[in-house]
């Protein structure tokens, strides 16, 4: 099929790419665009089972190193990284970007501390980190929702959980934030830094807590490195570098983005409020419409693939795009209409397959325990500026916004 001439990497689609996406999804399930600093082809699945199937599929390979050196090449120019930056990149070495049987070793070990139980536990810890965070807003008039509710939730829990010190949190911020920057070549070199720095600190704090284990995630996985060769120096930053940056980049913007379309939906807030035990269908319709991540990791398949009817030759990267199929109307009724008792809800918002969001059931809780709090204490929360003038970042592939200003008077 012809390329769409249709930008999606224009200052307007990345102020607001769903309406972009909802032409594109309706033209094709999967629809080529060229790529944005060589002209190559870019595939994206916009409809829901495109999506799903991109997900999924065993043929879609996501380890770079699996690849010849053109391909490789390839993507290392859309990405504009080059291969300093993909071989130090805490995600290359993730189960984020490996496929079976890393994936399956990698995920196994760290699924340990995210069972249903060990998740459960938490719900205490959460409920007193949001109530600690609520208590230091009393007196207050206006503030930015995003820096001081949003943010020191997710990254307290998830330090906790890691073993991290909280003081360090600015740090952790600064690098999430420059990593995640979209790939424009200005902006390798700060990406790049970023990594290099937030590697060196964890290898002194590797090195410090190999001397003195404790319970915590990152002490678990420096134990079974020391158990034998089944984790490297390498893995181990990789696991906790996507967990720490996973675990509250995303929830972070899920608080943010999911309180501002409750703010824009005011009968839908007032009745969340009314009727707090909808709290866990309104979470799922937080991430199906406010979702953070707008396009999955990118994955490539390594010979040529039919498609969903579409030939894709080996190399040319395929961008499953959650936001399209998460809006699908062949799936969701009315997908732009905001209801928090929508059901079924079977959006993509944590992926599907071996990749599925491992973290998905603690970000389900945070969300779950935090949002009902905020509406509680906050009774008077609204808007502080139009909601048009809200900016959100352009990167990708996730979607947040710069700031969230309101009043609690």
């Amino acid at each position: 099929m012809p390329m769409s001439t249709l930008d999606l990497w224009s200052p307007a689609a990345r102020r607001d790419p769903a309406p972009l996406y909802a032409q594109l999804r309706a033209e094709a399930p999967l629809v080529q665009l060229a790529g944005p600093f060589d002209g190559k082809p870019v595939w994206l699945a916009l409809r829901y089972a495109a999506t799903q199937d991109a997900l999924r599929d065993a043929r879609l390979c996501k380890d770079l190193r699996r690849l010849d050196p053109a391909a490789r090449a390839r993507l290392c120019t859309f990405f504009q990284a080059g291969d300093d930056e993909v071989n130090t990149s805490m995600f290359a070495r993730s189960m984020l970007n490996v496929d079976p049987p890393d994936h399956t070793r990698l995920r196994s070990l760290v699924s340990r501390a995210f069972t249903p139980r060990r998740i459960a536990e938490l719900r205490g810890e959460i409920a007193a980190i949001t109530a600690e965070v609520l208590d230091g807003l009393r007196g207050r008039e206006t503030l930015d929702f995003l820096d001081e509710v949003a943010f020191p939730i997710p990254i307290r829990v998830i330090a906790g959980m890691l073993g991290v010190p909280f003081e360090d949190r600015e740090r952790f911020r600064g690098w999430a934030h420059a990593i995640m920057l979209p790939p424009l070549p200005d902006l390798r070199e700060r990406r790049l830094a970023a990594v290099l720095e937030m590697r060196a600190y964890f290898d002194a704090l590797f090195a410090r807590r190999r001397g003195a284990l404790g319970d915590d995630l990152v002490s678990a996985l420096l134990a079974v490195e020391e158990e034998g060769d089944r984790l490297d120096t390498d893995e181990v930053f990789g696991m906790v570098g996507l967990l720490l940056i996973a675990g509250y980049e995303t929830t972070v913007n899920l608080l943010a983005s999911g309180t501002l379309a409750l703010l824009q939906h005011p009968e839908q807030l007032a009745r969340l409020r009314a009727e707090p035990q909808r709290i866990d269908t309104a979470v799922e319709e937080l991430l199906r419409l406010a979702g953070p991540v707008e396009l999955a990791p990118g994955r490539v398949f390594v010979e040529d693939t039919v498609f969903h009817g579409q030939t894709i030759r080996a190399g040319e990267l395929v961008l499953p795009v959650v936001m399209a199929a998460n809006r699908d109307p062949e799936v969701f009724p009315e997908p732009e209409r905001f209801d928090i008792d929508r059901a079924p809800n079977r959006h993509l918002a944590f992926g599907s397959g071996i990749h599925h969001c491992l973290g998905a059931p603690l970000a389900r809780l945070e969300a779950a325990v935090a949002v009902p709090m905020i509406l509680d204490r906050l009774p008077r929360l609204r808007l502080a500026v139009p909601a048009a003038t809200i900016a959100w970042t352009s990167g990708l592939p996730v979607r947040g916004l710069q700031r969230l200003p309101v009043r609690i008077d």
